[in-house]
């Protein structure tokens, strides 16, 4: 037997409401269920994840596209030169730098970044038979690739196989810089001025030198090494 709890009145067990003041019936046990089960899911949906492979085959269909494209542009409207070499050029060149990274494969990365400088050595010699200007590339595209391309070999055969730290990161950084910097302007200036001085690289390489002595200094040095990972936080 139930009671209307705002006006008193005896109600039959089938009433949803009081049929003299029309207050709703409420069910306390109803009130502990819909308490104990809330309205939200317990367990946490998850979104399926996309696979490298589904993502290079975007990637691929993706260049592919923007390769044809161009060169039926090229053929049947803007045929004037032979520009979209270039641009299918550049497809190909983020082709080989992305698909390693996105599929893992058995090639190893000393042989990826190998194929990469090619790839780039190849889009160089393309921009000269569109140009039909190869001068430049046998005294500085080439040169520069292949610095590149070794020093890209050397920071990372360093990263894989010695002892990582900030401060041995820092040291690799900056030497590869200098090596970089006055690599470069050796190269510029042999082929301007068919002499081999440096001006600017000068600068970077004095400055690198005092960063490189200094970062050394702190590796020898076991408590300052200490010392300085303590305050740095590192």
């Amino acid at each position: 037997m139930s009671y209307c709890v705002n006006c008193g009145v005896e109600l039959d067990s089938s009433s949803v409401e009081c049929p003299l003041c029309h207050t709703p019936v409420i069910n306390p046990s109803e009130i502990l269920l819909q308490i104990k089960n809330p309205p939200f899911p317990k367990e946490k949906g998850s979104v399926e994840t996309v696979k490298r492979k589904d993502l290079a085959i975007l990637l691929s269909i993706v260049l592919i596209s923007t390769g044809v494209t161009c060169a039926l542009l090229n053929i049947l409207v803007f045929n004037q030169s032979m520009w979209s070499l270039l641009i299918i050029g550049v497809c190909c060149c983020i082709w080989i730098f992305m698909i390693p990274v996105i599929i893992y494969t058995r090639l190893t990365i000393y042989a990826s970044l190998l194929f990469d400088g090619l790839a780039l050595g190849s889009y160089l010699f393309l921009i000269t038979f569109v140009t039909q200007n190869d001068r430049w590339y046998f005294h500085l595209g080439i040169p520069i690739v292949l610095l590149l391309t070794i020093q890209t070999e050397i920071f990372t055969l360093l990263m894989r196989h010695i002892k990582i730290s900030i401060i041995t990161t820092s040291l690799y950084v900056f030497s590869n810089l200098a090596v970089l910097c006055v690599g470069l302007e050796l190269i510029i200036n042999h082929f301007l001025y068919g002499r081999l001085y440096i001006i600017w690289s000068a600068i970077v390489l004095t400055v690198c030198c005092i960063i490189i002595i200094s970062l050394i200094t702190i590796l020898s040095q076991k408590r300052l090494r200490e010392s300085i990972r303590r305050r740095m936080h590192f």
